[in-house]
């Protein structure tokens, strides 16, 4: 027989409010639909990495979600006053950097790495390339991923997103999501 008391109660209910569930997106290019949005639902907080195009897109997300954007190459004078270059913040005991042009693990983008080396995140996050990347930077002990693209606009032929959950100091369940073909 199993006993369960107010204190696991309170214990298993902290551990599960305070794991968050991150949907990641980038290169939307003005386009959200259905797919996405059923994705958005069942997330605690989106994170998308720039090349939003029209505000539509955020702001239908934030009316659902918390959002954390950067604003990419193709974003407008808007989307610039909204959103920032880099956002690097701590949720739960991890730290992250977004930005949309940040290169890969032995090549970042310039502006990049020189304060990636001296002060590197627990996760590094960047879009741009529209090409779906998990990989673990051994030498500055990062996990970098880039969703891929989730919009219609573009040389990819699968939209894609990731999602992952944040727990304390652990990212786990990295899940790649498919959605339709482009177009």
């Amino acid at each position: 027989m199993v006993t369960f008391d107010a204190t696991t109660g309170v214990k298993l209910f902290l551990q599960f409010y305070l794991m968050k569930k991150i949907l990641l997106l980038s290169d939307t290019h003005s386009f959200i639909d259905e797919q996405i949005l059923k994705f958005v639902k069942q997330a605690d907080e989106v994170w998308h990495a720039g090349d939003i195009g029209d505000l539509h897109v955020t702001d239908t997300i934030k009316k659902l979600k918390p959002l954390r954007a950067v604003f990419g190459n193709i974003d407008d004078k808007d989307a610039r006053a909204e959103f920032p270059l880099d956002a690097k913040f701590t949720i739960e005991e991890v730290s992250v950097w977004i930005t949309h042009i940040g290169g890969y693990p032995n090549k970042y983008y310039k502006r990049i790495k020189d304060e990636i080396k001296h002060n590197p995140p627990k996760i590094f996050i960047s879009g741009h390339s529209h090409i779906l990347k998990v990989q673990y930077d051994k030498k500055l002990n990062l996990l970098h991923l880039n969703p891929g693209a989730a919009g219609n606009h573009g040389f990819h032929k699968i939209r894609t997103m990731l999602r992952f959950t944040i727990d304390k100091k652990e990212i786990k369940n990295l899940e790649i999501i498919e959605l339709s073909t482009r177009g």
